[in-house]
């Protein structure tokens, strides 16, 4: 009986040992799998066999902005709805999803695969950029096509309306305010579509940023000046003192950018003017100094910024405005990556419209994409 006890007890020691060694073994491997998976560009989402998220990685947090992991054991559709129809597609499946967050809307790539008891996992990438860069280029094919075709026949037909009116006015006769109508209307259109097709080759062929040191107050008081004479109905407020350091860009291109920001603004402006008329009409706009480098900020008035994809209005043709072109603000953003900058568009805080942001660093960090472009 006593070998017998003393047996029994070394089989539960060895037991013991086999189980804390594998349970060692278990706790090692699942520290090596978060490990590696906080450190992988992906977000990863375990989901069990019930639907419920048992797992996710710090990637998957960012992407779909959940804030701590209180949201383990919870169903998948009440975690990411977006991903659950995916999910229930079953492994194999993959799609792109768009992932909507207050304001931002992401496109992300899911793909599904299986594993033991009807256990799922999602891993799936921030695509945003690659499709908007994709969605840009094809943009700039169709801009280059439309600015080549359309503007051949527009001086031939602005021409010749204006010699028309100039040989056949006095002999008109009674009709000669149909005439003049008729004429006057042909040579402003013209001009118009002159105008858009004119943004359209902007869009285009970007020309190389020429870099050098320029005053950033100057800048920004030519294009509020500017806009105060086109917009003469409208106030555009100018906050000073502006900053004196000066601001190495390319002077032409940053007034560009001011230019369609403030210009924007005052079509907001005037937009909501005309459906409230009591609506005070202004823009504000200063400059100021950060750590980082120089910000442009001008805040409107207007009809403000839609409450969701608002982050699409920097690309190409997309728009609010039913005789906009959606290129103002694509050419802003392009000039900003051009230059290393960012663009942010938010709710003002001190007027009740729009608030866009130009941040730019203090010496420019021309990008890639700079290369190579003809002037």
């Amino acid at each position: 009986m006593s070998r017998a006890f003393n047996k029994m007890t070394e089989d539960l020691s060895a037991q013991q040992q086999a189980l804390k060694a594998a349970s060692d073994e278990a706790q090692d491997r699942r520290r090596f799998i978060e490990t590696v998976l906080s450190g992988v560009s992906a977000g990863v989402i375990g989901v069990d066999g019930r639907g419920r998220v048992s797992a996710a990685n710090d990637q998957a947090l960012r992407l779909l902005e959940l804030e701590d992991t209180a949201f383990i054991g919870k169903a998948l559709e009440r975690v990411a709805p977006e991903l659950s129809e995916l999910a229930r597609l079953g492994p194999g499946s993959e799609a792109e999803v768009d992932v909507t967050r207050g304001a931002e809307t992401r496109r992300l790539r899911v793909r599904a695969s299986g594993g033991a008891g009807g256990e799922m996992v999602l891993t799936f990438d921030d695509i945003t950029r690659l499709v908007t860069a994709q969605r840009n280029a094809a943009w700039r094919d169709v801009a280059r096509r439309i600015a080549h075709e359309i503007k051949n026949p527009l001086t031939p037909i602005q021409l010749s309306a204006e010699r028309l009116r100039r040989k056949y006015r006095s002999s008109v006769g009674e009709d000669l305010e149909t005439f003049d109508r008729c004429t006057e209307t042909i040579i402003r259109q013209v001009g118009d579509i002159g105008r858009m097709v004119d943004e359209f080759s902007a869009f285009a062929r970007m020309p190389t940023p020429k870099f050098a040191e320029e005053n950033p107050a100057e800048l920004l008081r030519e294009a509020v000046f500017a806009q105060r004479v086109a917009a003469p109905d409208v106030r555009v407020e100018l906050q000073e003192p502006l900053p004196t350091e000066t601001l190495v860009c390319d002077g032409r291109m940053v007034g560009q950018a001011l230019t369609n920001v403030l210009k924007n603004g005052v079509e907001s402006v005037t937009a909501r003017q005309a459906v409230d008329p009591a609506s005070p009409g202004r823009l504000h706009a200063w400059a100021e100094l950060t750590p980082d480098g120089l910000v442009f900020v001008v805040e409107d008035d207007g009809v403000g910024l839609p409450a969701r994809d608002r982050d699409r209005l920097v690309e190409p043709y997309v728009t609010t405005r039913e005789k906009g072109t959606g290129l103002g603000l694509a050419i802003v953003k392009r000039i900003l990556e051009e230059h290393g900058g960012e663009l942010h568009l938010t709710d003002a805080e001190r007027l009740t419209g729009a608030r866009v942001t130009l941040k730019f660093p203090r010496k420019a960090r021309p990008t890639g994409d700079s290369e190579g472009k003809a002037d």
